[in-house]
């Protein structure tokens, strides 16, 4: 069917396309109230990887079991830091960040690193996300935001031959 100026079919197509029930059970909810009605569902479809949306004011947000989303984008955005021994300590950083990390030690200065990405994740949530030259290391803040020590020092010091 050709839609042209049949606006009259556009909000029964909004619907068609954000809301998929199979037998009983909707992937995509169309609204907020539906979504917190049936979010213990929601959750476990998330969790086992199905696709979930949620639709609020015209706008799609994907709900994504949060240990799937860590590990993709650990897989798609490799830290790639760098560490240098330098004058009688060690430096961390990584191109293109505004963070780095120092110490008398190896071990030190990547933990220097992942307290200062820590710090940079808490300030780009509360004031950074929209500036232009921060707004698109949001990938590096949900690393950092999901992620643990262990999970955040082993993608630090991912060798950069396994990064893509």
């Amino acid at each position: 069917m050709m839609l042209g100026s049949q606006g009259k079919y556009a909000k029964y197509l909004t619907y068609a396309t954000y809301s998929v029930t199979i037998g009983s059970v909707t992937f995509h909810y169309p609204t907020t109230t539906q979504a917190r009605d049936e979010l213990p569902t929601l959750l476990d479809d998330a969790h086992v990887g199905r696709v979930v949306t949620v639709s609020r004011k015209g706008e799609r947000y994907a709900v994504v079991d949060a240990a799937r989303l860590l590990n993709k984008l650990m897989e798609v955005r490799p830290a790639r830091a760098v560490v240098v021994a330098e004058g009688g300590g060690w430096a961390a950083l990584l191109p293109g960040l505004p963070v780095h990390g120092d110490g008398d030690t190896f071990d030190a200065a990547i933990t220097d690193l992942m307290d200062a990405l820590r710090e940079y994740a808490e300030d780009w949530n509360e004031r950074l996300f929209g500036v232009p030259n921060h707004k698109d290391n949001w990938d590096v803040v949900e690393i950092v935001e999901l992620a643990d020590d262990d999970q955040l020092k082993a993608w630090l010091l991912q060798p950069v031959a396994q990064n893509r």
